[in-house]
């Protein structure tokens, strides 16, 4: 037990404080937002988000502290029973998961719920990290490459069934910088690149097409379960290609987003005195979650968007600084996998706040409210710790 706790001690001494401080100020901004998003009187200023958003917080940290302990070559040896733990799981919340929009994403665990594609994440980048590292020279080979998609898709299958297709999104730029990050050759990422946006392309047409045709309701329905999709997520891409179709209902919180992020000028409107927030005009339901980066946004303006982007970008640069000095290629391959899964949630996060994307429900990670979130960030920025701290043991 005292060698533990020395190893945890060794930890604390060593990191990349830099990673760590980020972290914190993220967590910190969240934990602000996500009380003032979820505020509603004065007899009721403590609300359970955030009271529930302090506990993940202080879990992730934990998290990150023993996942940095760990050595991540070990935890690499162990990436199978991480990911068939987290298909395990993806399998579960199909059959007993907790129903809420339409979709089936939740387990409920006493008080709480955990979404367990979020979990999904950090097990496939370990996962392919391990791979990829015995695969060698041998990248290009087909039987290589075959395995790799088919340790990826697997859960993107289960979590399409829920059906969550922000979140298998996710997963592309992932594989996608892995697999440049472990030298992958160019024909075989412009032929991944080139099968992506023809996979987009189907997307596209199957919720577009039916509906010019004039096809039924019905019709339009059974086509889209056919391409594993739902009728809610064919309205969100409807109303994001056309936003003045449904401005009451589905294109709601996308206008009331922007008009938040507009309105918010240089400097904001201060803490709590957003009227988009505030007046409710955003729902609570969706304020502290989805579009907590439009809170912020109103309240802080400009400066204070620029300021979280700002962090971002530092803990982003942070974790390829480390992956170019990892001590070797399993090293380098995590950090890029974990870099990529947060990038891939700012860009979209954001770029669904500002109209620039459909409405996916991916959240602002370490800001938005969401326990899985929180910890699955955690553990993934836990393992790029791993990695610098075994990088200056040489």
């Amino acid at each position: 037990m005292m060698r533990w706790f020395d190893r945890l001690a060794w930890a604390a001494r060593n990191m990349k404080w830099t990673l760590t401080l980020c972290a914190c100020c993220l967590l910190a901004i969240g934990l602000a937002f996500v009380y003032g998003a979820s505020f509603v009187s004065e007899e009721t200023q403590v609300r359970p988000f955030f009271q529930k958003q302090i506990v993940w917080a202080v879990i992730g940290l934990l998290i990150y502290i023993t996942a940095a302990a760990f050595d991540y070559r070990t935890l690499c040896r162990l990436s199978w029973a991480f990911y068939l733990f987290a298909l395990a799981l993806l399998v579960i919340v199909l059959a007993m998961g907790v129903e809420r929009y339409g979709a089936r994403r939740w387990l409920a665990v006493g008080g709480f719920s955990i979404q367990p594609s979020e979990f999904a994440k950090p097990a496939l980048v370990l996962a392919l990290a391990a791979m990829l590292n015995r695969a060698g020279e041998d990248l290009g080979a087909a039987g290589v490459l075959c395995r790799v998609l088919g340790v990826a898709v697997l859960p993107m299958l289960l979590i399409l069934k829920e059906p969550d297709l922000g979140t298998v999104i996710i997963f592309v730029p992932i594989v996608a910088a892995m697999l440049f990050a472990a030298g992958a050759p160019r024909r075989t990422l412009l032929s991944l690149t080139a099968i992506g946006l023809i996979a987009a392309s189907v997307v596209l047409a199957i919720v577009i097409v039916p509906e010019k045709a004039g096809m039924s309701e019905d019709d339009q329905a059974r086509i889209l379960k056919l391409a594993g999709m739902s009728p809610y997520q064919k309205k969100r891409i409807m109303t994001f290609l056309d936003p003045g179709r449904d401005p009451l209902g589905a294109g709601w919180n996308k206008l009331q987003s922007e008009i938040a992020v507009g309105s918010g000028g240089i400097f904001g409107k201060g803490f709590m005195k957003g009227d988009q927030n505030t007046l409710g005009f955003l729902p609570r339901s969706v304020a502290p979650t989805d579009f907590i980066f439009s809170v912020i946004a109103e309240e802080t303006g400009f400066a204070g968007s620029a300021a979280v982007l700002m962090l971002f970008a530092v803990l982003l640069m942070s974790g390829l600084n480390v992956a170019a000095s990892a001590a070797d290629k399993q090293g380098r391959l995590l950090c890029t996998g974990v870099a990529a899964m947060i990038f891939g949630h700012v860009f979209i996060n954001i770029a669904m706040t500002i109209g620039l994307a459909p409405i996916t429900g991916l959240p602002l990670p370490l800001v938005s409210y969401g326990g899985s979130s929180v910890l699955s960030t955690m553990a993934g920025l836990g393992l790029i710790q791993s990695v610098y701290l075994r990088s200056r043991r040489r």
